[in-house]
């Protein structure tokens, strides 16, 4: 694939997660030739490779989304009506959701989900203006004054170099900025940094990072499917962090709103949060004849906070990873073993790893969910006092931002980190993504379509979810198609009054929402 003046595309994406895949979407649909790269084989990170059911808001239906993405959810239910198994009552649900999940209005398999995002790209990969490469990993990059001349990566037939006019670091830890030597942020910032009102006291502290969790399926069976008992199992059996209410392999968690002790029940009545119910993505009794139930593990129980990997040396970064699957593979076997049931017995055998709706063999989620990455130092850094209703006292709403590239809402969930810190979650207002979090201080061609973007370690909790990631990437594309365009650096269309206008009008033609509705905007979440 050949482009102007010896390039192999217009804009290089690297990671095909939510982002990823947003920002290839919205360059292609505007006319120019991408290559979209994913180091694993799987599109879609969070919502498939990582099965993480989508976190999302509660007007994510209608006002709370981009175009695309309800495009893409509404095929998803598309493709469970047009499967024969589905009940008729189920089929006749205009919002129907899958695994009746309670964290979200669409809890779904990964596979589908895939299938379904496959799909959405096929039609821009037949005419010509997307090429996806996956198994892509990126080792190095040539860099030219403030320019990202090209980026090598490793690839299943050799070594491939990929030469763009505009760079996107849609990857899942910001894995370009230190290869490109785009200055950037890792870990937890401190109060005298940023002035976030929860910020650390003392010094910033880089691996200082939020759990991750390699999630797993399981299925509600029949007989006993006891997995073999893990390597590391005495270890997790018998571990509990300083700041936990009880033994890691325990049902008692943290309340993330108040620090409580929380005791969720595994399996619990109608209407109850209950943990089976809570990421479940496959209600088995939406079909005719009823399937099992398959609920998906991204339960407190499994998150991974004894070390970061991100920024450490390959060799440390592997042995850790192991270490959280050997942790979620230690509560499986706890679970199956030894977990106290309400009769008075012990465990649950009949719960059996599900590989089928993952596409892996031992029902462990293809990769793990790791939900803090490096950041570029941006143009404009999100930060508490733009988003947190605590830190926005006397204020109603959040910022409002005159280059708004796309909205969100979450609250700033921040799960326990590798700091020795527990839960910390905090109230936000529905908030808006600025242009310049997406554009770095000194590169002029690389762009931030993912977690990457000029957030702090405390706005990530809110900006990592997977519709704003979505949004973040189909910005980016959106903004390096359209600096193309106009002959401009992406950083000139910011600063310039009349590109910035016709730049939002585009983006409202794509039906990316630059601002929430009055009623939702003061809403505190």
């Amino acid at each position: 694939m050949a482009s102007a003046h010896g390039l192999d595309c217009d804009v290089l994406v690297v990671g095909g997660g939510c982002g990823g895949v947003a920002a290839a979407l919205s360059a292609a649909l505007l006319g120019r030739r991408v290559v979209l790269t994913e180091a694993t084989g799987w599109l879609g990170g969070q919502l498939t490779a990582q099965a993480v059911p989508p976190d999302e808001n509660p007007w994510v239906e209608t006002t709370g989304s981009t175009a695309s993405y309800r495009l893409l959810r509404s095929r998803v239910r598309d493709r469970y009506r047009a499967d024969p198994r589905l009940g008729e009552q189920a089929r006749a649900r205009r919002e129907l959701n899958p695994g009746e999940g309670w964290v979200s209005a669409l809890c779904a398999e990964p596979v589908v989900v895939h299938d379904v995002l496959t799909e959405l790209l096929r039609p821009l990969c037949r005419s010509g203006n997307l090429t996806i490469r996956q198994h892509h990993v990126p080792v190095s990059a040539d860099t030219g004054g403030d320019r990202v001349e090209a980026v090598a990566f490793t690839a299943p037939d050799g070594p491939v170099t990929l030469r763009a006019a505009h760079v996107i670091d849609a990857t899942e830890e910001g894995d370009l900025l230190p290869l490109t030597g785009c200055e950037h942020v890792l870990g937890a910032e401190s109060e005298a940094d940023t002035g976030e009102p929860h910020a650390l006291p003392g010094p910033a502290d880089p691996f200082d990072q939020q759990a991750l969790t390699w999630c797993v399926a399981l299925e509600h069976g029949s007989g006993e499917h006891v997995i073999e008992r893990p390597r590391d199992y005495d270890f997790w059996r018998g571990y509990r962090a300083p700041f936990w209410p009880g033994p890691q392999l325990g049902w008692a968690t943290q309340e993330p709103e108040t620090g409580r002790t929380l005791r969720r029940p595994l399996f619990g009545e109608d209407g109850e949060q209950d943990l089976w119910r809570f990421r479940r993505i496959r209600s088995g009794r939406l079909y005719d004849p009823p399937l099992p139930d398959v609920s998906l593990v991204n339960w407190p129980q499994i998150d991974y906070w004894l070390a970061p990997v991100t920024g450490v040396g390959a060799a440390e970064r592997d042995r850790r990873l192991e270490q959280a699957r050997q942790l979620t593979l230690s509560f499986v076997y706890w679970l199956q073993t030894e977990a106290p049931r309400p009769d008075g017995g012990a465990g649950y055998p009949w719960l059996r790893p599900a590989g089928e709706p993952l596409g892996t063999a031992d029902g462990l989620a293809a990769a793990p969910y790791i939900r803090e990455a490096r950041r570029i130092r941006a143009e404009f850094t999100v930060l508490e006092q733009h988003v947190g209703v605590e830190a926005r006292e006397g204020l109603a709403g959040a910022e409002q931002f005159p280059d708004s590239a796309g909205i969100g809402s979450y609250r700033i969930d921040l799960h326990p980190s590798t700091g020795g810190s527990g839960y910390l979650d905090i109230a936000c207002y529905p908030f808006q993504i600025p242009l310049g979090a997406l554009i770095p201080q000194r590169l002029d061609n690389l762009l931030a379509g993912g977690k990457c973007l000029g957030v702090t370690h405390l706005t990530n909790g809110c900006y990592r979810l997977h519709p704003v990631e979505w949004n973040t990437g189909e910005a980016a594309g959106a903004l390096a198609a359209f600096a193309l365009e106009s002959g401009v650096p992406p950083r000139a269309v910011r600063a310039r009054p009349d590109l910035l206008a016709e730049f939002q009008r585009v983006l409202t033609k794509l039906g990316i929402p630059l601002e929430w509705p009055e009623d939702v905007r003061t809403f505190q979440r």
